[in-house]
This record gives structure tokens, sequence and C-alpha cells, in this order.
């Protein structure tokens, strides 16, 4: 039987170390990986890296590498791979299984302002703040160039290129990040603004704590939307389970 993640992300990563600590025999897991950050952490199992060609291109490799199910564990900001995959696994009759860890709530105490897009939350900044803490990631600086005023502190695995913020320091550092970390962090740069997209999970929670205890605003990108009639499960051990039930079917095809 073999399966292939689309990963990149905390979850894929756990999904294939729990499969990988408790092997099924005859069970092949293929992690595909886009190649964004230079260095990936490296799940167990077959790795693949680089794109497909779209929804055709992965529907052609699911049939020619004869994969068994499909497992769409992106990052929730990845939105065109999922919808990509919904199509291939749809056109090929392949299954499909989301693995989409939940979106962040906000509790009492929060100051956060909702933004559709980056270029939205750009045009929140003016009126939040002069010290930004930018944690959405290198690709999408370009919608902040054009502010001259803010100061950004902008966290990412790998430099950014142009275009970028004109007043700007790079801080390269990968999660998962301590509240105390972030604390001082916040405190160390006089940050006064923070802006980040809706990942959800808990590895990057700790900011969210430290802006609500410093009284700071943070605007909060909200995800794209994702492809319906998917079933969805939030935690990797979920996951792992219906890897383990699909594998029973396909090991014993004439039960039930």
């Amino acid at each position: 039987m073999h399966v292939l993640i689309l990963g990149g992300t905390t979850e894929a990563r756990r999904l294939a170390e729990l499969l990988a600590d408790d092997p099924l025999p005859s069970l092949r897991v293929t992690n595909s990986l886009a190649g964004r950050v230079a260095a990936p952490r490296t799940p167990p199992g077959e790795v693949r890296v680089g794109g497909f060609g779209g929804a055709d291109g992965l529907a052609a490799w699911l049939r020619g590498n004869e994969v068994d199910l499909l497992i769409d564990a992106t990052h929730p900001f990845a939105g065109t791979i999922s919808f990509h995959a919904a199509r291939a696994a749809t056109t090929t009759h392949v299954p499909l299984l989301a693995l989409r860890r939940p979106g962040w709530l906000p509790v009492e105490g929060d100051l956060w302002h909702e933004a559709g897009s980056l270029a939205e939350a750009a045009g929140l900044l003016p009126a939040l703040g002069r010290r930004v803490f930018l944690t959405t990631g290198r690709m999408g600086l370009a919608a902040f160039a054009h502010l001259h005023e803010p100061w950004f502190l902008v966290r990412s695995v790998d430099a950014p290129g142009a275009p970028h913020p004109p007043r700007m320091e790079v801080l390269l550092d990968r999660g998962p990040f301590t509240l105390d970390g972030e604390r001082e962090l916040l405190r160390r740069h006089r940050i006064d603004v923070v802006v980040t997209k809706d990942s959800g999970g808990a590895a990057t929670a700790p900011k969210l704590t430290a802006a609500r205890e410093a009284g700071v605003p943070v605007v909060v990108v909200r995800r794209p939307p994702a492809p319906g009639g998917v079933t969805v499960v939030a935690e990797p051990r979920q996951a792992a389970q219906r890897v383990r039930e699909a594998y029973a079917r396909w090991a014993r095809p004439d039960a039930g």
C-alpha cells in the first residue's frame, strides 16, 4: 500500500514519524515537500521535493506511482495545492484525507484585527503601530514594501529577497518558539504591533500570548478557503489511525 503525504508542516512530519515508529509490513510512505525552504527538516520515509505541475501533474503522479491514499498535510495558507489535491483525488479515485491544524481563536484580553489578505493587513498598520513584528513568512513581504514609516522585524527560516519594506531587520529562526523567548523579543525590539497569519497549532501560539500580556495589538490574516467535501482530521494521531484503517482494508480486500 502506497501513501503520499503532501507535507512540509510539523503535522506532516509527525504523521510520518508515527507511521515509522510502528511500521506496517508492505506500507510505503512518500513525503512530498514543496522545496521552498533551503534546508527542510526531513521526515522519515521516502522524500520527493518539488511541485507536480498542477492538478493534472499530481493525478499523473498518483497513477504512475500507484498511490492508494493521498494525505493533504500542507500549510493552511498553501491553498492552491489543497485544491489541486482534491481535483487529482477525484480524477484518479484515490481517497483523500486532509490533516488541518485548527485555527486560532481569540481569548479575553486579545487585541485582534482581522484581515482578509496581506495587502489588507498592510493597510491596517499605520493606525496601529510603528514597530512591527512581521511573522507572515518571507514570500509575502512585497505587500508591505510600500510602507516607509514603520520599522519591521521580519522572522523567517530563510533570508527574504526583494521587494521588502525599506526599514527592516531580519531574524533568521525556526520554531517552535517559547513564551519567554517571545516576551523578550517584544520587549527588546519595542514591538507595538504584531502581524501573523492564522496558521493555527501550538507551535506558533506563544507570540499571541506574549502580545496579549503586553497589550500589543495583533493583525491576524484569515485563512484562504479550503476545498469542501474532504474528510478532515486535526491531529497527526488521528491521521495515522485513518492510515491504519485503510491499510486493514487494503490487506483484506474481501473483508466486509
